[in-house]
Parts: structure tokens; sequence; C-alpha cells
């Protein structure tokens, strides 16, 4: 049976490739709460230490289905909640999520699709990737973060341009402008991913996350505060196994085995 949202387990990286290629992976009800579920399960699994998103076929994610909005406007759809209801939990488990996330955007992303990587941590980018909000071409408005997180990572001028314009910018315009780490040809995007994803796994699960707590913060406090957030989390950090495996595999000149505790 097709599911819409395939899940896999690659070593400690868990993948999660949308998969309704055929609307070039437009989010719906259906596809918002498997993501949510599938996030929420791989933040839970303690042998899971990276998040790994992309998308089956010729497009990352279109957005969402318009179609299916319509729908339920229409009085079509199902009786469950509207798709700017499902969509919320999907993208706050996102946002929340403590482990690393990585995309490998694989084609176009745009509106709903584009406003899911905000909230990946390092994006790879095929080199045939595009970005676009695209909302405002059929008098929509974001509600995933394009107008409210977008000017924090590519700067308020650029993200008003494409906000107003609803056209897309290339995968190399969007690395010249810090949202997207690397750009890579199409063929090696899913191997470049997978060898990023396994070299973190093998880091410790704390300071990973100390780390993208310590980094996710740093929009919101001033100089001072950010230092004494990151130092009080490195006191903590001192007490775990996994410090002290560090400092033992240095010494002994070996690999670190972390548990994450």
């Amino acid at each position: 049976m097709t599911t819409v949202l395939e899940t896999y387990r690659q070593g400690k990286v868990q993948w999660l490739c949308f998969n309704r290629p055929n609307v070039l992976n437009a989010l719906n009800t259906e596809l918002l709460n498997a993501l949510c579920e599938a996030l929420e399960a791989a933040t839970a699994d303690p042998e899971v230490r990276v998040i790994a998103i992309t998308g089956a076929g010729r497009a990352f994610c279109a957005g969402g289905d318009l179609k299916f909005v319509l729908g339920e406007l229409q009085g079509e759809g199902n009786d469950g909640p509207d798709g700017v209801a499902s969509s919320v939990p999907a993208f706050t488990a996102l946002r929340n999520c403590p482990k690393p996330v990585i995309a490998a955007v694989n084609g176009p992303a745009v509106a709903g699709g584009f406003e899911l990587l905000l909230f990946c941590d390092v994006l790879f980018a095929a080199e045939s990737a595009t970005f676009a909000d695209g909302h405002a071409i059929y008098g929509l408005l974001p509600a995933g973060g394009g107008a409210a997180v977008l000017p924090r990572r590519i700067g308020t001028q650029r993200a008003k341009a494409l906000l107003f314009s609803g056209e897309p910018v290339s995968a190399a315009t969007m690395r010249d402008w810090g949202m997207v780490h690397e750009v890579v040809p199409d063929d090696q995007l899913r191997a470049t991913v997978e060898q990023y994803c396994t070299k973190i796994a093998d880091k410790s699960p704390l300071v990973l996350q100390a780390m993208k707590e310590v980094a996710n913060a740093a929009w919101d406090h001033d100089e001072d505060s950010g230092l004494r957030h990151e130092m009080l989390l490195l006191r903590n950090h001192m007490n775990s196994k996994d410090f002290h495996e560090g400092l033992t595999a240095f010494t002994e000149k070996r690999v670190p085995v972390f548990e994450g505790r």
C-alpha cells in the first residue's frame, strides 16, 4: 500500500520522504498528519540521532494542495480540521524538534514546502532546485513562517521581494543568501546528504541538541545572554557520560562512542 510519507531508517538517521509525486508532494491533511507523527516518533526514539527530509519525484514540496483546500471551502472535504489547522501540529513538531533536521531539497520548494525548510537546520539543494513563496500569486497569505521567519533567514528586503513577487529563485542564489548550505549536482544530492547525516549522527546527541538550542535562541538573545545560556548548558553537560567519554577517547587516542547520556 502506498503511503503519503515514506519513512525508513539508515543507521542512526531517520529519513522522511514526501510521497505524493503526482501532485509534486503537495501538502494535504493526510500528509501533514503523517509528518507530525513521524517527527514526534523520531524525536522520542533514542536510536534516532538525525532526521533527514526530502521529496519523491521531481519536487521537494509544492506547498498546500489548493484543490483540497478549495474542496473544503466548498463543503466537499471531510469533517476534520481545515488545512490551516492541520498544518499547525506538523510545523510545530518540526520547529520544536531538538534533533538535527537536514533537508535534501531535490526540486521546487514552494509556499508551504518552502516554509517547512525555514525550520530545518541544514539545507542541501540539488542544482535544479528552486525556492518560491508563491502565496501572493493566488491571493493567499503565508501561515507557516513565510512572512514571519523568512526575513531572519535571508534579510528583510530579500524576503519581501520574494513574498511580493512569488517568483522562484535558484538554489545557487539561496546559497549566496545564506539559507542553503551546499548546492550539489542533482545525481549527487542523496549521497551527499547521507554522508553528512552519517557523520554527525556519530556525535554526542546531547551536544547536538544543546548546540541547536543555543543557536536557535541566538536571534532572541543579546550577546551576553547568549553566552550565559551557552555556559549554563556546558556546565550541565560536564556531568554527562558523553562529556567524560569524549575526554577519555581523546587521551586514549581512539574514536569516542557516545550514548546520549
